[in-house]
């Protein structure tokens, strides 16, 4: 069950803690009090969205947590399974939200949302204020359905959903064969070009990578022997043009007019110099680059074939070994295009197979849930006349859906008649809010019972009802709570009376602070509280008097009727 709840700056709560007990836990107070924020807190831990809104005014985060208490084998196996620490009989929920995002834990572990609602789904069961509007779509009434008789239908619809994987697989398979002719000979073309461009490559395991780095080196002793080359013609074999030339040139002019003047020899000596360091770089160089090898020829062999294996690569895939695979898909749908006919015929036949086997999957399925509505039907019926459907009569009609899902092929309906002669019709072209809302609960106490969840949560369930049906109400939610633990928000003093612990709701201004508390209330607040849901804002001695008697009304009734 779940023994406590502790919510902080959440909404109009700066922080709450309530602990709860086994049997019917009631919540009032008046409306804008803030109990639907309690229940949403409790739909928050759970992994409800919550926009940032929703954080107390002034508050950096808000914080949520549930503690459970269970013995329940299904929950000790599930934390088993997702790895997360057993407290032994405990289970802890917390969930914090900041502006920008929000962290779950269970049992102290940080965890992903979709585990604390898997946890969560075998601690409790929440019934909000408009989730009985979801009994008039037939989709929901399936999932009823299935969940009343989960034990045998449950791995039906696992193999019905593997059956119709399969046979899906086939029919998808199958459209590749709607072609005409001319079509097909186009496709075995295309393939066969395909498939050909690929061989006629003959590409080899690692060849792109030997060739690429081969590449590289070659790229960087091209740019070198290109550079030298020019360094070679501007130095030494410039025809004429060359440093090497010029200066030659420039040594026999000023070799002939040195003598002329002294000063001129000393130029003649440093010029001779320079003559002597060029043709000695020079011979440097003609030695380095004979010795330098680079051939032309193979690197453009090398940069052709990386140039084709690359158009291979944009084409069929980003590697060598996808583009193998693509080759090998093609030429299986090659295969599949050459021998067209008998590949369709065979695969008409799995397809035809598989669908048989769907078929009598889905007729099994269908057989048992057959079996499983007559009873939800008596249980649901036996249910509302507790709840002062007197005269009911409640059946669940079956239908074929067009095609195969995988969920079978069945839909259904429920429909009901309220009043004797009249024919039974759809829920929604029947049935009012308030006999939604119970209908609801017969169903919500037929499911808790058959799945043994510990706890139920009931948001406003009074809606649309009041006089003797509330009162039938109110000890149906006692009877309920005898087998479990039951919080339930009602503005009705007839279920309130039979609260085990009953919790007011109150908002309160403190230092000129609108906060929202909530109080365990005691035997003669109760009372208090009863006789303000009679009688309004001014509670009367009168009032007070009736609040008594529904009291020990209720007490009279859970120790006796109820039992």
């Amino acid at each position: 069950m779940l023994s406590s709840l502790h919510v902080k700056n959440l909404a109009l709560i700066q922080e709450a803690e309530v602990e709860f007990g086994p049997g019917l836990n009631i919540l009032t107070g008046e409306t804008g009090a803030g109990k639907s924020i309690l229940i949403g807190s409790i739909n928050l831990a759970l992994g409800k969205k919550l926009s940032r809104e929703m954080i107390r005014e002034g508050a950096d985060s808000a914080l949520v947590e549930l503690v459970f208490e269970t013995e329940n084998p299904k929950v000790e196996q599930a934390l088993k399974e997702m790895e997360i620490e057993s407290l032994h009989g405990q289970v802890l929920i917390v969930r914090k939200i900041t502006g920008s995002r929000s962290i779950s834990k269970i049992n102290g572990e940080t965890c992903t949302t979709a585990q604390v609602r898997r946890i969560a789904s075998l601690l409790l069961d929440i019934h909000g204020q408009h989730e009985h509007q979801s009994l008039l779509y037939t989709d929901r009434q399936l999932e009823i359905l299935d969940a009343y008789g989960k034990e045998e239908i449950d791995p039906l619809r696992a193999r019905v959903r593997e059956a119709f994987r399969q046979w899906k697989e086939l029919r998808d398979s199958l459209k590749e064969y709607e072609l005409d002719e001319d079509a097909r000979m186009r496709e075995i073309s295309f393939l066969e070009f395909e498939i050909r461009e690929i061989d006629d490559a003959q590409l080899r395991d690692g060849e792109d990578e030997t060739l690429e780095q081969a590449y590289r080196k070659m790229s960087n002793a091209r740019n070198i022997v290109q550079a030298l080359a020019a360094v070679r013609a501007m130095t030494g074999d410039g025809e004429g043009q060359s440093a090497g030339e010029q200066i030659g040139r420039a040594v026999r002019e000023l070799s002939q007019i040195a003598g002329m003047d002294e000063s001129l020899q000393q130029m003649q000596n440093s010029l001779l110099t320079i003559d002597d360091l060029l043709n000695d770089f020079n011979r440097e160089l003609a030695g380095y680059m004979e010795e330098f090898t680079f051939s032309e020829e193979e690197f453009y062999e090398t940069e052709k074939r990386l140039d084709e294996i690359n158009r291979l690569k944009a084409k069929y895939g980003d590697s060598i070994p996808a583009i193998r695979r693509y080759q090998e898909e093609k030429q299986e749908k090659l295969e599949k295009m050459l021998h067209f006919e008998e590949q369709k015929e065979k695969l008409q036949k799995e397809e035809e197979k598989a669908r048989q086997t769907l078929e009598e999957c889905s007729q099994e399925l269908s057989g048992i849930r057959c079996k499983y509505a007559g009873r939800l039907s008596k249980s649901i019926e036996e249910g509302l006349k507790d709840l002062n459907f007197l005269h009911v009569i409640f059946q669940i009609q079956f239908g074929r859906t067009a095609q195969y899902t995988e969920n079978g092929f069945d839909t259904i309906e429920f429909r009901i008649s309220t009043n004797p002669g009249e024919p039974v019709k759809a829920l929604a072209k029947v049935v009012s809010g308030g006999e939604l809302s119970r209908i609801m609960l017969a169903i919500k106490t037929i499911l808790a019972d058959r799945d043994e969840t510990e706890s139920l949560i009931f948001d406003e369930i009074d809606t649309g009802i009041s006089g003797r049906t509330a009162q039938m109400v109110s000890e149906k939610m006692a009877q309920i709570g005898r087998r479990h633990q039951v919080l339930c928000i009602t503005h009705l003093p007839q279920i309130a009376a039979m609260a085990d612990q009953h919790f007011e709701i109150r908002k309160d201004v403190v230092d000129q602070d609108t906060v929202t508390r909530i109080h365990a209330l005691d035997e003669e607040s109760s009372v208090r509280e009863l006789a303000r849901m009679l009688g309004g804002a001014k509670i009367t001695d009168s009032v007070l008097a009736n609040a008594e008697e529904m009291k020990e009304l209720a007490r009279v009734q859970k120790n006796t009727r109820l039992k």
